[in-house]
């Protein structure tokens, strides 16, 4: 019962990696020039993602990453709980996040928001990533500098970034981020299913409501001092 919305942000980070690799922007642009131009494209199989928040949400991608053939190391509070991870490479723990980006081809930010993860991916951290990185981001805007990202953006130091969400939502007109051709924005709805609403208010009516009335162990708790 973990992770409500996990599936669908893993498709989504899938078809992030997928929109650089074959330049879906190239293709939908020569479609419209009636353009008949072959250009080599990247595979995903061989290449790294690397996955800062291995939660519910970090472990549904790593499971697809798996299926493509990509490598998978992530970046964690506590390693250990993923030392047998099936999916996962190598587990980092929080103070070696400049290692997982430089070994990344792919860079999903999953992570909560929490005083130590605020503004974690800045301008540092970018410079470790590897040239032509690309930055995915599923957790919440403010874990990433903005500022850092979209300078990092513009002078191709990441070939480009997909963010399901920003430092400030709605994203206002005047950001960089619109205007930028190698970024793919979504408007936090990723995990907006037609049924999110549906399965959520279930779980809690037939699942936990029960479990509470029975003074039974609730499923998917909030650690308070931990923010997550």
């Amino acid at each position: 019962y973990d992770g409500m919305f996990s599936s669908t942000l893993a498709e989504y980070c899938m078809m992030a990696c997928s929109y650089f690799a074959k330049d879906l922007p190239r293709l939908m642009r020569q479609k419209g020039e009636k353009s008949w131009d072959t250009y080599d494209v990247l595979e995903l199989r061989g290449s790294t993602m690397g996955i800062v928040g291995y939660g519910d949400i970090g472990r549904a991608c790593a499971k697809l990453a798996n299926a493509y053939g990509m490598k998978v190391i992530a970046l964690r509070q506590n390693p250990k709980r993923s030392m047998y991870d099936p999916y996962c490479e190598q587990v980092y723990g929080m103070d070696q996040l400049g290692t997982l980006m430089s070994q990344s081809d792919y860079i999903l930010v999953a992570t909560p928001l929490t005083d130590q993860t605020e503004g974690m991916i800045n301008a540092l951290a970018l410079m470790r990533a590897k040239k032509d990185a690309v930055l995915i981001n599923v957790g919440r805007g403010p874990v990433v500098d903005e500022d850092a990202l979209v300078g990092a953006l513009l002078n191709r130091k990441l070939k480009g970034a997909a963010l399901d969400v920003t430092t400030v939502e709605p994203l206002p007109p005047e950001s960089a981020l619109w205007s930028l051709d190698n970024v793919l924005l979504s408007p936090h709805n990723m995990d907006q299913t037609a049924t999110f609403m549906k399965e959520s208010t279930t779980f809690f009516v037939e699942e936990n409501l029960p479990r509470f009335i029975r003074d039974m162990e609730l499923l998917n708790p909030t650690d308070k001092a931990a923010g997550y």
